[in-house]
């Protein structure tokens, strides 16, 4: 796990230097504030432990983690009501050691808890590259695709720049299979939002 764990810190690290590092100035210009709204809000990419207590995870296996977020479908006219409008996202998780890896897509809330303090959860669906059955150093999980849920503290560096902690889990939710332990990675992430 502390392969990991360093990868982790090393994400928020760089993240947080290289953004507190410069100086970041709103553009307030004509062009700017014409523009069109982008299909892409935010893309993520980081670092997560795979499993780190389970057998996926034995001698600190890690993986490479990336996200797309799309913008809301529609806009609400307050900020409470806009909490409720969720982002779609796809990405994938990539493990270094050949085991479990998967793609998922699903859709994302995001509350501000401050500023520049904001949670997030997320649910969808994942396809994964793991066994049906228990083998050595791998989890069972019955079946593809699994339910995916994750939860995430962040903070906002800047105006597009944010490092968050994520926990995530793909599970088969008993639909599948009587085993259903799942699978849980624990990581950091850099985002950038459009």
């Amino acid at each position: 796990m502390s392969p990991a764990i360093g990868m982790s810190l090393l994400v928020l690290f760089m993240g947080t230097s290289g953004v507190l590092g410069s100086e970041f100035k709103r553009q307030t210009s004509s062009s700017q504030a014409s523009a069109q709204p982008s299909l892409l809000s935010e893309f993520r990419f980081g670092f997560s432990a795979q499993d780190p207590w389970g057998p996926e995870g034995q001698d600190g296996s890690a993986n490479l983690t990336g996200e797309i977020l799309f913008a809301k479908p529609f806009t609400a006219s307050d900020l409470f009501t806009s909490y409720f409008i969720p982002r779609p996202h796809v990405g994938g998780s990539l493990n270094f050691d050949g085991r479990t890896s998967f793609a998922y897509a699903g859709l994302s809330w995001t509350v501000d808890v401050t500023p520049d303090i904001f949670v997030e959860g997320s649910v969808g669906g994942a396809f994964h590259n793991g066994k049906d059955q228990p083998l050595a150093h791998r989890q069972e999980f019955g079946c593809s695709p699994l339910f995916r849920e994750s939860g995430s503290v962040g903070v906002r560096l800047s105006a597009n720049w944010s490092v968050m902690a994520t926990v995530e889990h793909l599970s088969n939710g008993g639909t599948c299979s009587d085993e259903n332990r799942g699978l849980t990675n624990v990581g950091a992430r850099v985002g950038y939002s459009f």
